[in-house]
């Protein structure tokens, strides 16, 4: 079986922007899907449900993003009607319930980072990527599989950075996992990364669920409770079923990891 790894992005890896509260953490989530599981359920699933409250056409299809949904900006505008908004917010949950793929969500605090090692500039972006792509790697292992990483584009200096970062992982290990197990669990030293425009079922998977995740991740560091909202209720699905676990069930520092 082959499976890919989603990625997206919440915030920014700029270390000199982390004493601003807006800009202090860095996470990223990857979403792992077998790759069959795509083509044969979550592309159908995602497609139908943009037909259904969008119109989406396959000449021009609707590309699901978090922001513009939640601000409920063209092409959806159609949840500006309640009765749409609330009808779509219940089958967006269930789908988020019920198809299959597993989570793994980093979080580093930029500004712990920095006052904790003042000679040590470990690359925020780089060192998230890293702990993201040991777990992935770990649960390729154990599932006997292999697999890729696709993060959406950025921009040309910006996909030349990530894509280094990879090959760096790739090529080096990383402090945990040495370089022939990522080679042996990975089908390529390349980061695939492809403009939201393509209408990737997977990264819009991911970037549903980044910002929730990434909000749950800092209140359980923080010991606080999960929010009653939307993104809330996307954390308690993440919860109970979708965050990678341990043999025994345990989810912090597997599906879930904060840094430093």
């Amino acid at each position: 079986m082959k499976y890919r790894l989603y990625v997206d992005e919440v915030g920014n890896s700029d270390l000199e922007a982390s004493e601003h509260p807006n800009h202090r953490y860095l996470s990223l989530t990857g979403i792992m899907v077998e790759l069959s599981y795509v083509e044969s359920v979550l592309f159908p699933a995602l497609e139908q449900l943009k037909r259904r409250f969008f119109a989406s056409h396959p000449d021009d299809p609707v590309v699901l993003h978090r922001k513009e949904l939640v601000n409920k900006k063209p092409p959806f505008q159609s949840l500006l009607d309640p009765v749409v908004e609330a009808a779509f917010n219940r089958d967006i949950l269930n789908l988020l319930a019920t198809l299959d793929y597993i989570v793994f969500t980093v979080v580093i605090d930029k500004l712990e980072q920095k006052t904790r090692y003042t000679t040590w500039r470990y690359d925020p972006y780089h060192y998230c990527l890293a702990v993201l792509v040991e777990r992935y790697v770990r649960c390729l292992e154990r599932k006997g599989a292999m697999g890729d990483v696709m993060a959406e584009s950025r921009g040309g200096k910006e996909d030349t950075r990530l894509k280094r970062s990879f090959e760096r992982i790739y090529s080096d290990g990383t402090e945990f996992v040495a370089p022939a197990l990522i080679q042996a669990q990975l089908t390529s030293k390349q980061l695939k990364v492809k403009l939201k425009s393509a209408n990737i079922a997977g990264l819009q998977l991911a970037d549903l669920i980044a910002h929730p995740s990434y909000r749950a991740v800092c209140c359980y560091h923080s010991r606080q409770a999960l929010s009653d909202n939307f993104g809330g209720k996307i954390a308690a699905i993440l919860e109970q079923s979708k965050y990678y676990r341990s043999p025994s069930g345990r989810i912090e520092g597997w599906g879930r990891k904060w840094l430093p």
